[in-house]
């Protein structure tokens, strides 16, 4: 059984100088391959460094709304460099976060936002998606400027209408550790709704760390449970839903063609 972590930030603070450990305790639960995500110069830069070394690990490189104030001119011709870099799959996690009020302002978000899907669709690029209490707007966006090579929404927690109205664009879905939490059953209700073949898992680790070790830090290796409890809600199998998930894990980031 080989199962992706479509989503993981083992370029974060935790996991700095335990990289092999963590690596070892993956494969240990079969967690095989991972896509390490960027959210700003620093951590776009930790990404590519990380991918750079380890041939399972992947880099997705671009702006999180929290940096969009940071996004110039400079910034974006570093980011355009970086994409055309073989270790580079995507670009992300890019979107909306309209949560914490010491964020950005919402059009500045907008235009960041809007500005690093036309570089995806200028390069080529599938877009890894952060969208938190800004629904409306990411899908306003998403339709003006949507990139043809891959859309994913990163660790969606939504209800079905919003599920529907991303699937219509073409979206694939991925699911993280909240689809565990017992008061997520919205989640579990979209995971059980989602086409298999649009279905991916994550664990945004450190983040959202699933059941049963929710309260402790997350880490990659815990993407099996969140497949476990995907699995346990559509009622398949752990090895289906593993299987599935990392065959559409590969074609949403294009890694067939670079095999």
């Amino acid at each position: 059984m080989k199962i992706f972590d479509a989503h993981t930030h083992l370029n974060d603070d935790p996991f700095a100088g335990k990289i092999d450990y963590y690596l070892q305790r993956a494969a240990a639960l079969d967690v095989k391959e991972m896509a390490i995500i960027g959210s700003n110069a620093q951590f776009n830069q930790s990404a590519l460094t990380l991918a750079q070394q380890y041939r399972q690990l992947h880099a997705v490189v671009g702006w999180h709304p929290e940096f969009a104030a940071a996004y110039n001119q400079l910034a974006e011709q570093e980011l355009i460099q970086q994409l055309q870099l073989p270790e580079v799959i995507a670009i992300g996690e890019i979107g909306l976060d309209y949560h914490w009020p010491q964020n950005p302002a919402a059009p500045v978000q907008q235009r960041v936002f809007a500005q690093q899907l036309d570089l995806a669709q200028q390069y080529r690029l599938p877009v890894n998606i952060h969208t938190r209490d800004a629904f409306a707007d990411t899908y306003t966006v998403l339709q003006a400027h949507y990139p043809h090579f891959g859309v994913i929404m990163h660790s969606f927690n939504g209800p079905l209408e919003w599920l529907e109205k991303f699937l219509d664009l073409g979206c694939y879905i991925s699911y993280s550790g909240v689809v565990s939490f017992k008061n997520a059953p919205e989640v579990r209700l979209a995971a059980q709704h989602t086409p298999a073949e649009r279905l991916l898992v994550e664990t945004d680790a450190p983040y959202l760390t699933p059941e049963p070790y929710r309260g402790q830090q997350n880490e990659p290796a815990f993407t099996h449970f969140v497949a476990a409890a995907v699995a346990k809600c559509r009622h398949e199998s752990l090895e289906q839903i593993a299987a599935l998930t990392w065959k559409n894990t590969h074609e949403v980031y294009r890694l067939n063609e670079k095999d």
